[in-house]
């Protein structure tokens, strides 16, 4: 995996989908190589979320410093990984909050030289690669603020069950945000029609910001992000996932119960919104798909309490009309009558939206 996938699926798999929490409140110091900074997808991200690291790699190019002041501004922390000094990055320490030395390729000695130069700058040094306490003492004395090693701690690896976007949806979704004006309802279809790509924008706009209310459409959630953050998110989950790893009918279903909900609602006498009926049958598998209790993945998701009461318990109007799909889907005909006479739809209307819900999740699967 290239330094530029692996990026993306970290902020992916760890920031916007059911496990973001994996550092708690402390700053994650996350690799960001030369394409993904200038394209700034750093600022997909809350500033106080992360350090932005600048690949060792990187070349110190005008356009990169351009990048690099303009996040900067935007009040994100920069770090440069594995610096080796140079004239040419002279330019960008103004901007730069951390520099990080590996202390077993340069050596201390110059290090100290290069510190003691530059303590004019906001700058915070951190010594990598620490593997013994007399480096550690040494390290420290020299002026070094932070460290990293085996003598701390060796890494641990953290591993999640993820979902993956269709290929199919988010190269269509590439296509749509290369137009100069945006198709908004082109992209709300698009998106409705994958759960991981629905689920994530949700999260994602759930730790964007301070959500007051819920969002209870993928539209409001598009015209929240607004042009930029939006074409950053789908570039942003087009380079990071490729392959799906779950049962495509585990889709297909969820998009089939989306749009039972949303016709049962509309066609009934329901006092709920169909944008509610259609996420709550959208995201009535992802227990399934994420191999996690619903009731932790709702924790990341800005939802109504009515929504989430029927996601997680079957209650209220929302949880009869999601428990009558799912005895349908069954064939539990004691329950399914019983669930129509709560709801006061007739099971012959109940069968009708249901067959035309098959009908239409195929067609979109294969429009898709």
């Amino acid at each position: 995996m290239d330094a530029e996938q692996a990026t993306s699926r970290l902020l992916s798999e760890q920031f916007m989908n059911s496990c973001g929490n994996t550092t708690g409140n402390k700053l994650a110091f996350i690799n960001f190589p030369y394409s993904s900074l200038i394209r700034l997808i750093p600022t997909l991200l809350p500033k106080d979320k992360l350090i932005v690291e600048i690949l060792e790699d990187c070349e110190p190019t005008d356009e990169l410093l351009q990048a690099v002041i303009i996040l900067s501004k935007k009040g994100y922390k920069l770090a440069l990984d594995d610096f080796i000094p140079d004239s040419r990055w002279e330019r960008f320490l103004p901007y730069i909050d951390f520099i990080k030395f590996d202390i077993q390729v340069f050596p201390l000695a110059e290090a100290k030289s290069f510190i003691h130069r530059h303590l004019n700058y906001k700058i915070k040094f951190l010594a990598e690669k620490v593997e013994t306490y007399d480096e550690f003492k040494q390290a420290k004395k020299i002026g070094f603020d932070y460290f990293q090693g085996y003598f701390f701690s060796k890494p641990e690896m953290l591993q999640q069950r993820i979902i993956e976007p269709s290929e199919l949806v988010t190269l269509q979704l590439c296509k749509e945000i290369s137009s100069p004006e945006l198709n908004y309802a082109a992209i709300e279809k698009l998106i409705a029609s994958d759960v991981t790509l629905s689920y994530k924008l949700l999260k994602y706009v759930n730790e964007s910001s301070v959500i007051i209310k819920a969002i209870t459409s993928f539209k409001h959630a598009l015209i929240y992000l607004g042009h930029d953050k939006l074409r950053l998110f789908i570039s942003l989950m087009t380079v990071a996932h490729a392959n799906q790893h779950k049962p495509q009918y585990l889709y297909v279903l969820s998009i089939q119960r989306a749009r039972v909900c949303e016709l049962l609602v509309t066609k009934g006498l329901f006092k709920i919104e169909p944008s509610q009926a259609f996420l709550m049958g959208m995201f009535s598998l992802l227990d399934a798909l994420l191999d996690q209790p619903m009731s932790q993945l709702l924790t990341n998701l800005p939802l109504s309490d009515e929504l989430k009461l029927a996601l997680n318990e079957g209650k209220g109007d929302l949880g009869n009309l999601l428990n009558a799909v799912k005895c349908y889907e069954e064939a539990d005909w004691k329950q399914v009558n019983h669930y129509c006479n709560v709801l006061g739809i007739s099971e012959e209307h109940f069968a009708c939206q249901y067959t035309e819900s098959v009908k239409w999740s195929d067609n979109f699967t294969i429009d898709s």
